[in-house]
């Protein structure tokens, strides 16, 4: 699987409210009315900006707080393909893969806002094609990108009918 798309840079220890604001949990039954206020509080243009493919670039613990799910959820839903971090908070890190939002650890100081990047899950390879880069992420196991594959745990097993894994 290959994404592409452009950067959202955000720093070190973007948590979950950052992501999905707590004075918004009123709408954590109505996700694509969360999803506009996908990481106000970090960027408060980001909703604006995103496209359909691009790239969330964070830094180290990348989704530390609450373990609500609704964060990689309106991440998805926002148009976002991948978020890559230096470093995850592990209950984000499983949310994601199970929601079907690709997350891969990289040192992000190597992209800058605006570059394109290429992404090779199945490598973990990053190509960023604006400065002709390539880097080496640490590789999703196989598990994980066959749930991303299917669209998430839920997808997976609706597939499947039980885990085939």
């Amino acid at each position: 699987m290959v994404l592409k798309g452009k950067v959202h840079k955000f720093g070190d220890n973007i948590s979950t409210d950052h992501i999905a604001p707590g004075r918004l949990f009123h709408l954590r039954t109505n996700l694509p009315e969360l999803a506009k206020h996908v990481l106000e509080d970090a960027d408060p243009e980001f909703a604006g900006k995103v496209r359909p493919g691009d790239i969330v670039a964070g830094g180290r613990n990348f989704g530390l707080g609450s373990s609500r799910e609704h964060a990689p959820r309106i991440i998805k839903l926002a148009g976002v393909s991948c978020v890559l971090a230096k470093s995850f908070a592990r209950i984000f890190y499983r949310n994601a893969i199970n929601v079907g939002l690709p997350a891969l650890e990289v040192n992000t100081d190597e992209f800058s806002a605006g570059d394109e990047l290429e992404i090779d899950l199945n490598k973990g390879v990053i190509t960023d094609v604006t400065k002709g880069k390539k880097l080496a992420a640490m590789p999703m196991p196989p598990v994980m990108l066959k749930i991303i594959e299917d669209g998430g745990i839920v997808e997976h097993i609706k597939k499947h009918g039980d885990f085939a894994l």
